[in-house]
């Protein structure tokens, strides 16, 4: 991974999210229900607590959950929801072990296709459909994964200059723009439950 990621907007987190592929997992799957910045200054957070050069997927694996959930909440911790989120982690981290020997890179090195990778993001622990698809999308826009169909298989997040997703962030005012995205969505979502209820409600007339 040799890139430049400005998702936390810290330096000195984006270095490491930029240089180590199990962070930028990781902060993928912190990224929920907290600003994005505060997901993806998880990862180092969680390595100037353990300490060492990088994060380890076989270390964090069989590190004691109480120990790993008490380190991941001390403030600043590292989610809105440490307890459940240290968890995750860990369950992370045991995947990568299991099936990929630690090595969060080999996720998608050898992988041949877009649907290929997209199908084995979504086997990671925490990762849904679309947390799948915005991180194939990340890998393809901005750290040079590109295998034959990731665009497609990444849907609207792979699209160009769609500011959707973290997938599109490069700076301060890109990451402005995906704000604002995510608001207008969110206003709309708003919008139409409010008028499937009262929608609802006419026909119970």
């Amino acid at each position: 991974m040799a890139t430049d990621l400005r998702l936390a907007q810290n330096p000195d987190a984006d270095a490491l999210l930029s240089r180590s592929p199990l962070a930028a997992l990781i902060g993928m799957l912190l990224d929920q229900q907290v600003p994005m910045e505060w997901a993806f200054s998880g990862p180092h957070t969680l390595l100037e607590r353990l300490g060492g050069g990088d994060l380890d997927a076989h270390r964090i694996a069989d590190y004691d959950p109480e120990a790993f959930a008490a380190l991941c909440s001390e403030k600043p911790a590292v989610h809105r929801y440490p307890g459940s989120m240290a968890k995750r982690i860990q369950q992370l981290c045991a995947y990568l072990d299991e099936h990929y020997d630690g090595d969060a890179e080999t996720l998608w090195r050898d992988a041949a296709t877009g649907p290929e990778l997209l199908a084995r993001l979504e086997e990671l622990p925490g990762f849904g459909r679309q947390k799948a698809q915005i991180f194939l999308a990340l890998l393809g826009k901005q750290l040079g994964v590109q295998p034959e169909g990731w665009r497609e298989a990444a849907g609207a997040y792979g699209e160009k200059n769609s500011f959707r997703s973290v997938a599109d962030i490069t700076g301060p005012a890109s990451l402005v723009k995906v704000r604002a995205f995510k608001q207008e969505a969110k206003a709309a979502k708003a919008s139409g439950a409010s008028g499937a209820s009262g929608a609802g409600g006419a026909a119970k007339k």
